[in-house]
């Protein structure tokens, strides 16, 4: 957990995609995470953070419904959502915390 706290303290926005190898919505947000960080570039950092191996994490966070995309600005949660979301709405929430 805190290494997490590291992971969040960032100077730049956060964004985190927690998900499973198994859930079919999980898997089909991987293109939009690659394209969302090839998109930001070093504006942002984005981590994606398997829940069935960090479980502890994920239930201190409340992470029930798969994918939940967080972003995290200088360790404060700014945003949060459960289910799919578009590369452009992804981008844009990030860099509106810029």
């Amino acid at each position: 957990m805190s290494k997490f706290g590291e992971l969040i303290n960032a100077q730049v926005p956060v964004l985190i995609d927690f998900f499973t190898e198994w859930d079919s919505p999980s898997v089909s947000m991987n293109e939009v995470i690659r394209d969302v960080a090839s998109q930001l570039g070093d504006k942002a950092r984005v981590i994606k953070i398997d829940v069935d191996k960090n479980k502890e994490l994920a239930e201190a966070l409340r992470v029930k419904g798969l994918p939940t995309i967080m972003i995290y600005k200088e360790g404060q949660m700014v945003w949060r959502q459960s289910g799919e979301v578009d590369a452009n709405t992804l981008i844009t929430l990030v860099e509106s915390q810029s």
